[in-house]
């Protein structure tokens, strides 16, 4: 039988299921992560089944978690987090019991208020190509303000606004059913970098609250057919629809209106 291949400590904490690959490097240059009684070092490799590893204390396994990917459909008030003491309602409560033992990692996360699809998986590569920055994943949302939005103030949304020093913004905003005014109160947004809360701090700035936020697609991949609180596992070919460029569309249509039935409940 062939010797174990030494592999890059980060890639052995994410296939052990601990952290993304970016999160592991944080680990490590934050003194977390120890290789056999010694703090590792970035870019130390170690091999599995061989070298004792832990994680602020606690040793980590060398097998390997099975590759799984799921689509939820995130209702309000779970968080997306593993550990949040304040917040004991996780995503992953969504998940059948025998799932439970693996480590998941959302790969994108949705806010507490906010509801919509969104992607767990065990495979770090995976979470860490779909949240890196030099991929462009785009996503979609339906914004929902408690007062309607004038369309001339649209390219403000493009534009963004500084925060603390950061841009917020979107790459396409667009008004849903205006009325004859040219206003309207739903508004369909897309954006692929996303930073915490980025849509609601960007519209409370400029003075909207918002009263509803869900995303409905990411990538080439909807959130359509999935019930609330509900999930599937993906394919590889819906993994890879992921971060494919979504197809042009008008966007969807509130359920209050006559035209095409709706993806989205009101």
């Amino acid at each position: 039988m062939s010797e174990p291949a030494p592999l890059r400590l980060q890639k052995f904490l994410a296939d052990s299921g601990v952290c993304s690959r970016r999160a592991a490097e944080a680990l490590i240059a934050q003194g977390e992560v120890w290789v056999n009684g010694a703090a590792a070092t970035p870019g130390q490799r170690v091999i599995p089944g061989e070298d004792k590893v832990t994680v602020s204390g606690k040793t980590v396994r060398a097998a390997a978690q099975p590759r799984l990917t799921f689509a939820l459909h995130k209702p309000r008030g779970l968080v997306c987090s593993n550990d949040d003491p304040h917040n004991p309602d996780t995503i992953f409560d969504l998940l059948p019991r025998e799932l439970a033992k693996l480590r998941f990692f959302c790969a994108g996360r949705l806010d507490k208020d906010s509801e919509g699809l969104v992607i767990i998986t065990t495979d770090g590569d995976l979470a860490n190509r779909l949240m890196h920055p030099r991929h462009t994943v785009v996503k979609r949302y339906h914004v929902r303000l408690k007062e309607g939005f004038p369309r001339s103030r649209l390219p403000l949304l493009l534009r963004g606004v500084v925060i603390e020093g950061e841009r917020l913004r979107v790459e396409h905003a667009a008004l849903v059913n205006p009325g004859p005014d040219g206003t309207a109160v739903d508004l369909d947004v897309h954006m692929h970098h996303g930073k915490k809360r980025e849509i609601r701090q960007l519209f409370t700035t400029l003075r909207h609250d918002v009263k509803r936020l869900r995303r409905y697609q990411i990538g080439a991949f909807p959130l359509r057919g999935i019930p609330l609180r509900g999930g599937r596992q993906l394919s590889p070919a819906e993994i890879a629809s992921l971060f494919q460029a979504p197809r042009p569309h008008t966007g969807f249509v509130p359920r209050n209106t006559r035209a095409a039935p709706a993806r989205h409940p009101a």
